[in-house]
């Protein structure tokens, strides 16, 4: 395929709308491709810059209460029979509609954390530095994060596994410091991200993989972190790093 059309393609890729099969191809030739690889770094970062300047100006919940009390009108009294079904079927509907706003707005949030780290991780791939501590030793990389998270976290032993360690990094969830490491499969990277569990409360945990933004994801809590595995490895091989995770943790 030419240079040009592996372009047009970028925008589509990071909004994953591209089928699984264009996915593979596009992160195969990002692998091998500078200036792809530079271009799909650059707008990853145009991206974050946008949503941090769009929520730099939000109403506060104060000023949003006080504009709705100064456009509110007052309802007439009236005891009557009618009119107390009446506001009784308002009262239901104005909880239902809240209930309703509440799940879309947790599903928005989900989404946009989502988001965010697929964000993250296509910048691996695009950047010619994609981990700050590069080791397989996991006691090489583990004490690297000591004083640059506000937590500590355990590694497991990869030693009769299909899976290498390629490094680590720091990342941020909005303003939450965490921790961002790169596993490798075949031909395939995984991102494990960790969190404190208060910076994605409202992902909940997955009953298993999970399809998010084109990638095959697994999120789960444990010991007051937030993991998040994630990438576009066989849901099979996402679920065994994750299980391996998990036992880690609990040691």
């Amino acid at each position: 395929m030419a240079h040009e059309q592996w372009q047009t393609q970028i925008d589509a890729y990071l909004d994953g709308e591209l089928n699984a099969e264009a996915m593979h191809a596009l992160d195969a030739h990002l692998r091998t491709c500078p200036a792809c690889a530079a271009d799909v770094l650059a707008r990853v970062q145009l991206k974050r810059a946008v949503k941090t300047a769009g929520t730099r100006f939000t109403p506060s919940a104060d000023f949003r209460s006080k504009i709705q009390k100064q456009i509110a009108t007052k309802p007439r009294r009236s005891w009557n029979f009618g009119w107390t079904l009446a506001t009784a079927t308002l009262a239901l509907l104005l909880v239902a509609g809240a209930i309703t706003t509440y799940i879309g707005r947790q599903n928005l949030h989900q989404q946009q954390i989502y988001s965010e780290l697929a964000d993250l991780h296509v910048a691996t791939l695009g950047s010619p530095n994609p981990v700050d501590v590069v080791s397989s030793d996991r006691h090489t990389v583990k004490p690297w994060f000591q004083g640059k998270i506000p937590f500590t976290f355990n590694l497991p032993e990869l030693q009769n596994s299909e899976f290498t360690l390629i490094g680590g990094r720091v990342a941020y969830l909005g303003q939450t410091s965490g921790a961002h490491l790169i596993y490798q499969i075949r031909k395939h990277q995984i991102s494990v991200f960790m969190f404190p569990e208060s910076a994605a409360d409202s992902l909940g945990n997955s009953s298993g993989v999970e399809r998010r933004q084109t990638f095959n994801v697994e999120t789960w809590t444990q010991e007051g972190l937030r993991y998040v595995v994630f990438g576009d490895a066989a849901p099979e091989d996402i679920q065994k790093l994750s299980e391996l995770l998990k036992s880690t943790a609990k040691s």
